[in-house]
Formats: structure tokens, sequence, C-alpha cells
């Protein structure tokens, strides 16, 4: 359904055109994942949903995949107006619940 987008998201990792949030690189470093497993859920996930924001309008995707380990992550996600991924928050995935 997504599949422009997911290409898109790819191809900027791929070419490590991409900034994380502050809030996303603390939420990586509390659930002990590295820059290499964020990349891994981006490349080989699926975007499970999309989301508006309400006062921007901005489309924010979620795509859930696996880290190096395995792991099932969630990384919520944008494309910036300027072009670049932002990686907006990840979160570790169990099931239909979310670990926090």
């Amino acid at each position: 359904m997504f599949e422009n987008i997911r290409d898109k998201i790819r191809e900027l990792v791929r070419s490590l055109d991409y900034v994380m949030s502050l809030h996303a690189e603390e939420e990586m470093e509390n659930d002990s994942l590295s820059i290499l497993d964020i990349e891994s859920v981006l490349f080989s996930g699926k975007i499970t949903e999309r989301q508006l924001e309400p006062l921007t309008r901005e489309s924010k995707y979620l795509v859930c995949g696996r880290t190096l380990d395995d792991l099932e992550v969630t990384v919520v996600a944008k494309l910036s107006l300027m072009g670049k991924l932002v990686i907006i928050t990840v979160f570790k995935t169990e099931g239909d619940e979310y670990e926090h």
C-alpha cells in the first residue's frame, strides 16, 4: 500500500540522508539499540500505519521490522519538506503491545 514511501525511505537511508530527533536517540539508548538496528528495521520492515499530524497535516509513518538481533522494533519517521528522512522515535514492539 505504501510501496513508494517505503522505497523513498530506503533510498534516503541508503544515502545516509536522514536525521534523528533527540527523543529517538534517547529511546534507542534506553532500548539498547544501535543505528545499524534502526537501519535494519527501515530496510527490512513494512509500513504498518500512516498518521496525520493534526496541526501541520504532515504524514508520519510507522515502520515495523527486525533488528540485527531479530528484535521487533517500530520506527516512526516522516519525510521532511527539505527531502530528508526524519526519525521521530523508535520503540521495541511486542506483538500488538508496545514497550516504552
